[in-house]
């Protein structure tokens, strides 16, 4: 059992709803975004089945609480509850039926919640259901984007100044500093929390990536750090969360793009990429991946630039109760 549902529209079991219209759904994606990975069943949580213009669409609904001093905090409000679309061919009736049923049901902890939000990730070319998201007040805040396997852009005026090196341990107090500014920054226009834990929590993960030697490049002028990426290495397999957003294999991935205010606009970001990039796409890799803000008028032209393109779109809302 997946989880609890109320009777649905056809009279049909849930979970056999919710196997017929995912067919239906990876059908869907194969059309509508030849990047997306084949649509898997959502995880478990409570099922919910609502009728649409002659047919049927389904969700599952989930919520998580995030402790006090975790990573997730970072970016995340502290009671979430989300929503996992199975729409099946159903359109935007069937997304906006199961919009106005997720309303109904956001659980009392989170309604409580002032720290709350309610979250649905989508494949960013469904302009359909795009549309029954912003009808209902959520925010495309953040955005899943992906660059297959390529040579970086070339700089197009480099800075003889300019020094770009991988991190050491050493660095660990600059790293911070970058981190922080590039937190500051995408609380103003993401999802980012400037939260008073903050600086200890990007502390502890600068010095676990170093752990487990994953790249993290800094670059310097005049002797100062003024720019920070922050990398990683992760497979997609089988079965896994990841699994469901990227096709599988082994990926590589950018965490932090900081560059100090005064600084940017100046190409730094740009050699930081450049020297990065070789190293995140080993052979065989399937590409590299990020999440960046739309909201955000750098990194939303910056890395489309580079060659990254939306695969999926967080949609989301704050606090959860001013869900339309």
């Amino acid at each position: 059992m997946i989880g609890r549902s109320r009777a649905t529209p056809s009279g049909r079991a849930p979970e056999v709803v919710l196997d017929d219209l995912l067919r239906e759904q990876q059908s869907r994606f194969a059309d509508l975004d030849p990047g997306l990975p084949p649509a898997v069943l959502p995880p478990p949580g409570d099922v919910i089945v609502v009728a649409g213009e002659g047919s049927e669409a389904a969700g599952v609904l989930t919520r998580h609480s995030w402790p006090a001093g975790s990573a997730p905090l970072l970016w995340s409000a502290a009671e979430v509850t989300e929503l996992h679309p199975v729409l099946g061919s159903a359109g935007l009736r069937g997304a906006e039926g199961l919009l106005a049923e997720w309303r109904a049901r956001i659980p009392a902890r989170v309604r409580h919640a002032s720290d709350s939000a309610a979250v649905v990730t989508w494949p960013s070319r469904d302009v359909v259901a795009s549309r029954a998201f912003l009808d209902h007040g959520l925010v495309p805040l953040a955005v899943l984007a992906v660059r297959r396997p390529g040579p970086p852009v070339p700089p197009p005026s480099p800075d003889p100044h300019l020094r770009v090196r991988r991190a050491r341990e050493d660095d660990l107090d600059g790293c911070v500093e970058l981190a922080m500014h590039e937190i500051a920054y995408s609380s103003l226009v993401g999802g980012s929390v400037m939260r008073a834990e903050a600086e200890a929590v990007k502390r502890t993960a600068l010095r676990e990536r170093w752990a487990r030697d994953e790249p993290i490049w800094v670059a310097e002028r005049d002797g100062r750090m003024i720019g920070l990426l922050e990398c990683g290495f992760t497979d997609a397999s089988p079965g896994t969360w990841l699994a469901g957003l990227l096709p599988v294999g082994r990926w590589g991935y950018v965490n932090c793009a900081s560059v100090l205010p005064g600084r940017r606009g100046q190409g730094v970001g740009h050699a930081l990429v450049a020297a990065a990039l070789p190293g995140l796409q080993p052979p065989g890799a399937r590409g590299t991946y990020l999440y960046y803000n739309p909201p955000n008028p750098v990194s939303s032209v910056f890395w489309p630039r580079h060659g990254y393109r939306p695969l999926w779109t967080l949609w989301e809302i704050r606090p959860a109760t001013a869900l339309r």
